[in-house]
């Protein structure tokens, strides 16, 4: 399990954060200057350079939004003037994309970083500019929150892999209905029925709680707590439930990281969202203590699930039950090894976690929440060193040894090696710059960071 460092202090890390910001802005310019963008978005890299996968258009608001967030970690503007008009020449289609589940990944990252900005006064008022902005939010919100399954007592918003299928990831892009819902907007079906943008990133999160993380309460023979099924499945016939599945994790009854990580961070970020909120928006809902009663619950499970089942360092392997760890010895007792010959670990899991420990952890308060807290900073501390930090020049990727799709192959094996390592992703790296950025606001004592007003 994890070893937490206890007296680590966000002040402690300020060296490497400035190491991190300055390796940062490196690789955003050189993935600008020479990455052929007519193959999309970049994806991950290969031999050191970014490189892109065809499945979905995911990926291409990280690549953009790191630039907007290594302005509010830099001041550097020509990091803002690249993020904000890449924003507008290239995220349109992004916002009315019906067929993707990741609008808070490319939206919120943008559209919603620029937002951000503005409301905290570090780009000047412009209204059309903020108008602008505001409608792109709006609109990704209903069209996120317009891929609706329903079910009996709710429904989800489901993945691309049709409308049967709810994924763990999805949770944090319920981000973009939150914003969406805080501007006022709603989205209009027909006849003019207008549905709450709040309700459905409820019912959605109430739905995933349910379904997608177990409680160790007898649900099923493999019922750990804390545990994350990536796919959850369900029967268009009469909406009910049928089995959890898994697209790249290793099987239905074990836990792919990257899942449990977009739990783990999903959650935190929608408790510090539902606590900004009057009880009166939530009384429709069941209230607050409800509301917050069950997110609290899937956060902590998460959480302590993420803590027990990583090595020391705060660093996983790609999934908890991948067949090679076997083959590892008392893996859980040492720092992960991303050289070794049976299982990659991923780092951009541990990104993603290491956010949602932070914010979990102040959520909490100190005297409960002070395990996640410390947890957090270890596992970024982790991060923000060698091996893991990429600090040759040549290497287009910020954060190594992330993974994309172990089950499908598409992970890039050196030359003498018998697994996937070495590599970037986009998404591991931006959460890298998040968690940095949430950090080092800590350290400098200005706002805190927050994807809503």
């Amino acid at each position: 399990m994890i070893k937490i460092d206890s007296s680590i202090k966000p002040a402690d890390l300020q060296k490497k954060l400035n190491i991190f910001w300055k390796l940062s802005g490196e690789k955003i310019s050189s993935i600008e200057k020479t990455y052929d963008k007519s193959k999309g978005a970049p994806v991950f890299t290969i031999r050191g350079k970014y490189t892109s996968r065809g499945w979905t258009e995911w990926t291409q608001g990280f690549q953009y939004g790191s630039a907007l967030l290594q302005f509010d970690a830099t001041n550097n503007r020509k990091f803002l003037e690249l993020g904000r008009q890449k924003t507008v020449k290239l995220m349109a289609p992004h916002l009315t994309h019906f067929g993707v589940h990741d609008h808070g990944f490319n939206n919120i990252s943008t559209y919603g970083n620029l937002w951000r900005l503005m409301n905290e006064k570090q780009i000047p008022e412009q209204s059309w500019e903020r108008a602008f902005y505001e409608l792109a939010l709006n609109v990704s919100g209903a069209v996120q929150a317009r891929r609706w399954t329903r079910i009996p007592n709710g429904g989800f918003i489901h993945s691309f892999n049709g409308p049967h299928s709810l994924f763990a990831d999805t949770i944090r892009s319920l981000r973009s209905l939150a914003v969406s819902h805080q501007l006022g907007h709603v989205l209009m079906e027909e006849n003019d029925r207008k549905v709450s943008l709040l309700e459905r990133l409820i019912q959605h999160a109430l739905t995933t709680a349910k379904y997608a993380v177990y409680y160790g309460e007898g649900r099923d023979a493999f019922d750990v707590r804390g545990r994350v099924a990536h796919e959850s499945i369900f029967n268009l016939n009469d909406g009910n439930y049928r089995c959890p599945n898994s697209q790249q994790g290793f099987s239905p009854f074990t836990t792919w990281t990257r899942g449990l990580a977009w739990i783990i961070c999903g959650y935190a970020e929608q408790l510090e969202f539902i606590a900004s909120l009057k009880e009166i928006e939530l009384e429709p809902f069941g209230g607050r203590k409800k509301i917050e009663a069950i997110f609290r619950k899937v956060a902590c499970a998460t959480a302590d699930f993420y803590i027990a089942n990583t090595p020391t360092d705060g660093i996983p392997y790609w999934d908890t039950g991948a067949p090679g760890l076997s083959r590892l010895g008392d893996y859980l007792s040492r720092p992960a090894d991303p050289f070794n010959d049976h299982e990659p670990v991923d780092s951009s899991a541990a990104a993603i976690t290491a956010q949602g420990l932070l914010r979990l952890g102040h959520y909490l308060g100190k005297t409960k929440g002070q395990k996640y807290y410390q947890a957090g900073l270890t596992v970024l501390n982790t991060l923000l060193d060698e091996p893991y930090l990429s600090t040759k020049r040549n290497h287009q990727g910020l954060i190594l040894h992330s993974i994309y799709h172990k089950p499908n192959g598409w992970d890039y094996i050196p030359q003498g090696r018998k697994i996937p390592c070495g590599e970037s992703s986009m998404w591991g790296d931006y959460h890298a710059r998040e968690v940095a950025l949430y950090v080092q606001r800590l350290i400098e004592k200005k706002p805190y960071l927050k994807f809503r007003r």
